[in-house]
């Protein structure tokens, strides 16, 4: 597959920007000017870029509690995002969601999921919607591996297959559900062999490679958008923050850990394309020097906006 200047572009200002949101909130967070819990991205950044590159605005995709890349990833604006977290008005669910419910059904984000594997009977309602309507619109479901072990998984993965849907499920295998090695609970070496038992295609790649990302679910989507189904793909990845930030992670071994930041997808990536001609070191750095502005921004934006009044909390509540 070949890819145009302005699609590797593209791809690099996504993940540059996810990753500086994710720092930005990751010190607001530790400054105490965010509630609740948060999750990070970081290290991570290459999956959902590579993956929702190959959508349309009107594709769906359903999230996790690990969600701010993603929700980028397909257009999400980052000054509503980092309004939400601030739990401000501006914010994408007006303050009133946080981190883990942010949704924008304008560009087909079908929204973050506190529960895991919340989001698989979700993607599989919006790619039966898409069949039934007789569009060609394609729904990604990003679940990390702790997911691919709950009913959900089995439910949703199996009735997409018997139904055909227009689903592709990108597992993001970060090698730990919360504290617990995806080893501990499951025998396969790849997540992703269990698509033999739904007799779909499988896809095993390089999480951290935004190009191998790409393809394979580039790949997975025309297939879907042709009427043949859904494919699993499996992303070996890694989370370099704790399950959530103030997590310790004394359960990771050390050695690991310096391992994966070796593999860090960002400069990767970005040695890749000045290799490749496609930008120059100073190219990079403005890119970088733009994002960084964009999210101070963000932040501002989100510091100035007003909390929601109390008399609000049960607006846009349904039952």
């Amino acid at each position: 597959m070949t890819l145009e200047k302005e699609k590797l572009i593209e791809m690099y200002r996504t993940m540059v920007r996810i990753r500086t949101f994710e720092e930005r909130v990751s010190k607001e967070f530790a400054a105490g000017n965010i509630p609740g819990f948060v999750h990070l991205y970081i290290g991570e950044e290459a999956t959902a870029t590579g993956a929702c590159a190959n959508l349309r605005p009107e594709d769906y995709i359903t999230s996790t509690h690990r969600g701010h890349g993603h929700l980028i990833a397909k257009g999400g604006k980052t000054d509503q995002m980092m309004a939400e977290l601030y739990g401000k008005k501006t914010g994408y669910c007006k303050g009133k969601g946080g981190s883990m419910h942010i949704a924008d059904a304008d560009i087909g984000i079908l929204g973050a999921n506190g529960i895991v594997g919340g989001g698989i009977p979700i993607a599989g309602g919006a790619a039966m919607s898409a069949q039934m309507r007789g569009t060609d619109q394609v729904a990604i479901c990003f679940l990390g591996d702790g997911a691919s072990n709950r009913g959900t998984f089995h439910e949703g993965v199996n009735l997409a297959a018997c139904w055909n849907l227009p689903i592709v499920y990108v597992i993001e295998n970060n090698l730990y559900a919360e504290k617990t090695r995806i080893s501990d609970t499951c025998k396969l070496p790849n997540v992703a062999d269990r698509a033999s038992a739904y007799g779909i295609p499988d896809v095993t790649v390089d999480g951290n490679d935004v190009i191998a990302v790409y393809e394979a679910v580039g790949e997975a989507v025309a297939r879907a958008r042709k009427g043949e189904g859904p494919t699993l793909i499996e992303c070996k990845t890694y989370r370099w923050h704790g399950h959530f930030e103030g997590d310790s992670q004394t359960y990771k071994p050390k050695e690991e850990i310096e391992e994966w930041l070796k593999k860090d997808p960002i400069p990767a990536f970005r040695k890749r394309l000045i290799e490749m001609a496609v930008l120059t070191e100073e190219d990079a750095d403005k890119i970088d020097q733009e994002i960084n502005e964009q999210i101070e921004k963000a932040v501002k934006f989100a510091e100035e906006s007003p909390f929601p009044a109390p008399e609000e909390a049960l607006e846009d509540v349904f039952a």
